[in-house]
């Protein structure tokens, strides 16, 4: 298992714009490193004067018309998440000679293998001065990071009033402004792709680069899919003097959120991609940044930067948790989905939360509702769908759309609006009624153009629910992205259950029948391939041809690996190696039989 600096081997990714926007005041004392969305900053700006009050700090609010708002918005609400955490903190370490502490708790919760919970119990030991036992919690104690999030495409360019502004005042950019600016030293997680521009906005900021210590005050955390791609944007940056700290690796498909998949390649397979290339990757990338901080004549550190790889999508209990990070030599786990059950730990409303609780397979989908295009992870029945069905069938569709953070269409207007919107999805029907189709035609049509959703509100609103915060405008319900894993949870837990499931000490999970994580996924890659292929079925050109036919060979590929690693891997599968080699078989020939219709 790889050494960890961090008090926990997992982590909980960033989940929509609300769900984990204040985790780190809720969990970062107890050592567990949580993700800000920094996308939407009017939820910012509303977090941070709820949180200034509650916790009695001065707050000055950050008006549209303040230059730069946005960056400025971002900045206030990390340092106050910063200094509400930093004293929670120092509370819980005082703390420590209480029964039923929060010192109590932090150290209670950590794994029984975790070197600080074992080094606690021996400086107890042999301590008995209260003085020598302050003096070990005041060194040894860490809380959790405060890590941000920004999806690299929401980077529309921003106007005052009808003037286009420079570049950096782009959505992106100016988030990362805001962090860059921020008290925090912790990481930013960049998702959805590279994004050249951002990538070489980086360079403006010394935080990013190395101090003769060899100490990055802020670190970049890229979240990618497959190897490659870690490989081309870990060199793209290191060549600008920039170090990728942590490649975050998330299932394509077996995910919250947007759902990025890959052609074909699956997490085990990727998984073995990094752990058998790391010493490569870390010194090619050396290379590169030692040129480059060289040419900008900075500190050059004398040896590589460290260097984390860890895994998220799907994972959902102790063993899979236990085998990934031994197995590939990971350095944490991302769990996302079930936390959004654990109230202490995320944002969630009662209504949403209820609605998880008896989710079902059938339930969890992935849907066409995102403005962006991409396939995105909903839950049926949520207050967002209801509300938005409500409207089209009152021939009001679309939403006002206030916030225009997805809007990236320009097919009508210079400046981009959202698909998602009223004023889009109006010309798109208007234009549909002067088409001569079928009833049939003219209804899928309808429902496609319809069928997006305000992701922006929707996603943002448990938390103004949650905590009694004045909504502006027409509602747009709460909509929730969980991943297909959420069917295996079915109740409310407390924090403590939760990384007990993780740790083996309890199973939360009711049903009997969950699949294997990798089962999972790749059962998900073949009906995504199914699909895909039914899609091309009338028309295969060169390019959807060789598309298919790598997606194909990917997927043999994987399930090769796969029944060498159950047959092989005796001390992890060899309990129910059967079961997961017939599953296996019998996606494999479900796999032959979409290529029998292809042909």
């Amino acid at each position: 298992m790889q050494i960890n600096n961090n008090p926990h081997s997992f982590h909980i990714p960033v989940m929509g714009l609300a769900f984990t926007i204040d985790s780190p005041i809720k969990i970062a004392k107890y050592g567990i490193s949580s993700v800000i969305s920094i996308v939407d900053d009017i939820i910012i700006e509303k977090m941070n004067e709820y949180y200034s009050k509650k916790f009695e700090i001065p707050y000055k609010s950050i008006s549209k018309k303040v230059e730069d708002y946005r960056a400025k918005r971002i900045t206030s609400y990390l340092n106050t998440v910063d200094t509400i955490v930093k004293q929670s903190f120092e509370n819980l370490k005082k703390s420590f000679d209480e029964k039923s502490s929060e010192f109590e708790k932090y150290i209670d919760m950590l794994p029984d293998f975790s070197d600080l919970k074992q080094n606690f119990i021996k400086a107890v030991q042999n301590n008995t001065l209260k003085e020598d036992l302050n003096k070990w919690i005041q060194h040894n104690l860490k809380p959790g990071n405060i890590d941000v999030n920004i999806m690299t495409k929401l980077d529309k360019p921003n106007y005052n009033n009808k003037e286009l502004l420079p570049q950096e005042y782009n959505d992106a950019h100016a988030a990362l402004r805001g962090f860059a600016n921020s008290k925090l030293e912790s990481s930013i997680v960049l998702s959805a792709g590279m994004n050249p521009r951002l990538y070489s906005y980086f360079e403006n900021f010394d935080d990013f680069y190395p101090t003769e210590n060899n100490i990055l005050k802020k670190k970049i955390i890229l979240k990618v899919s497959d190897y490659r791609s870690a490989l081309i944007q870990g060199k793209f940056l290191a060549k600008k003097g920039l170090w990728v700290s942590e490649y975050r690796i998330e299932s394509g498909l077996n995910c919250g959120g947007h759902a990025f998949a890959t052609e074909g390649y699956l997490l085990g397979p990727i998984l073995e991609e990094f752990k058998n290339n790391k010493i490569s990757l870390i010194n090619d990338v050396h290379t590169l940044l030692v040129e480059a901080l060289k040419n900008k004549e900075k500190y050059i550190p004398d040896s590589p930067l460290s260097l984390n790889i860890t895994v998220q999508g799907g994972v959902g209990t102790s063993k899979e948790h236990e085998f990934l990070l031994e197995n590939y030599n990971l350095n944490s786990i991302g769990w996302g989905t079930p936390f959004l059950l654990v109230p202490e730990a995320t944002t969630v409303d009662s209504t949403t939360l209820n609605a998880l609780k008896n989710a079902t397979e059938k339930d969890l989908y992935l849907s066409n509702i995102s403005p962006l295009g991409v396939p995105f992870n909903s839950l049926r029945g949520n207050t967002n769908e209801i509300i938005k069905n409500k409207r089209i069938s009152n021939n009001s569709a679309g939403s006002s759309c206030p916030k225009k953070f997805l809007a990236s269409n320009t097919d009508y207007s210079e400046k981009a609006i959202c698909t998602a919107s009223k004023k889009y999805q109006s010309i798109k029907l208007k234009e549909l009624n002067d088409e001569v189709l079928n009833s049939t035609e003219n209804k899928q049509k309808r429902a496609q153009i319809t069928e997006k959703a305000c992701l922006c509100e929707g996603l943002a609103n448990a938390a103004l629910i949650e905590y009694n915060i004045e909504q502006k405008g027409i509602s747009e319900g709460v909509a929730i992205c969980p991943g297909p894993n959420m069917a295996y949870f079915s109740k409310e837990l407390s924090l403590k259950d939760m990384i007990s499931h993780i740790y083996g000490k309890t199973d939360v999970i009711s049903v009997n029948n969950r699949p294997n994580m990798f089962i999972k996924e790749l059962e998900m890659y073949i009906n995504y391939f199914s699909k895909k292929v039914d899609e091309f079925n009338h028309s295969f050109s060169i390019k959807q041809q060789k598309y298919l036919v790598n997606f194909e060979q990917n997927l043999k590929d994987g399930i090769k690996y796969y029944q060498e690693l159950f047959s092989n891997t005796k001390s992890h599968f060899e309990a129910n190696k059967k079961t997961l080699l017939e599953e296996l078989n019998n996606l494999k020939n479900k796999l032959l039989n979409i290529k029998a219709t292809v042909a």
